[in-house]
């Protein structure tokens, strides 16, 4: 890791460290020797915007795929003890998978934590519904969801009241079963229909040069731009 006073000697809230913090609940993790951050993804993309965001030198390498895995996976992985420390500070620990909850995250970031925490474990979808079209030609509709998930109750309960307390959404919190015959355990999902994910997607994308994951903004951009040009 390149020498950053940011992180070196004092850490500050940045949109590019709150997107990070994002990916690291999601997708990272931290080691138990209290120095060592990971990050894992199948997308090369994704990788690259995170060693940006905290100006990072290490290589990324490919990784061992488990069974499941459909793509390639890749991983980042360097040493920090100020940013593990603080990473520990606000609520993120090692083996959080389960026990996370709510994280010190300053009002003024939280979409781009939001963003980073859609860009790792989250979904943007569309589709094309015609179910009644058979009662008339003209009902199509343009479906859009936007989810969270985790495993862990608290988190996914804290991430919703943040939302709606600083932007008036609710969304629908459910609980489901195991995706996989080699897990035990649920997952909790926070999903935004139509109209409350427009929103929302304006409010993480507040501009065009926010880090990202491309191909998730790509499908936001979508109903962004046609909003926009109206």
């Amino acid at each position: 890791m390149k020498r950053n006073h940011s992180y070196t000697d004092k850490i500050y809230w940045t949109p590019k460290l709150s997107y990070a913090v994002g990916l690291i609940v999601t997708d990272g993790s931290l080691s138990k020797d209290g120095r060592h951050i990971i990050l894992r993804s199948s997308d090369l993309q994704l990788l690259e915007t995170f060693k940006d965001c905290l100006g990072l030198s290490n290589k990324i390498s490919q990784t061992k795929n488990d069974k499941w895995a459909k793509k390639p996976c890749y991983r980042i992985q360097f040493s920090n003890v100020r940013l593990y420390r603080w990473l520990n500070q606000i609520g993120v620990t090692p083996r959080k998978t389960y026990k996370l909850g709510s994280l010190k995250i300053p009002d003024k970031y939280f979409p781009d934590f939001l963003r980073g925490h859609l860009d790792g474990d989250g979904s943007i979808s569309t589709y094309i519904d015609r179910y009644n079209t058979f009662k008339n030609p003209k009902y199509v509709y343009v479906r859009l969801w936007v989810r969270f998930v985790s495993a862990s109750k608290d988190h996914i309960l804290w991430l919703r009241n943040n939302i709606h307390r600083l932007k008036g959404l609710r969304g629908h919190l459910s609980q489901k079963g195991p995706y996989r015959k080699d897990q035990n355990v649920s997952i909790w999902e926070l999903k935004f229909g139509k109209k409350e994910s427009i929103q929302l997607l304006l409010w993480i994308y507040y501009n065009k040069n926010v880090p990202c994951l491309i191909r998730k903004r790509k499908i936001a951009e979508r109903f962004i731009n046609h909003l926009s040009s109206k």
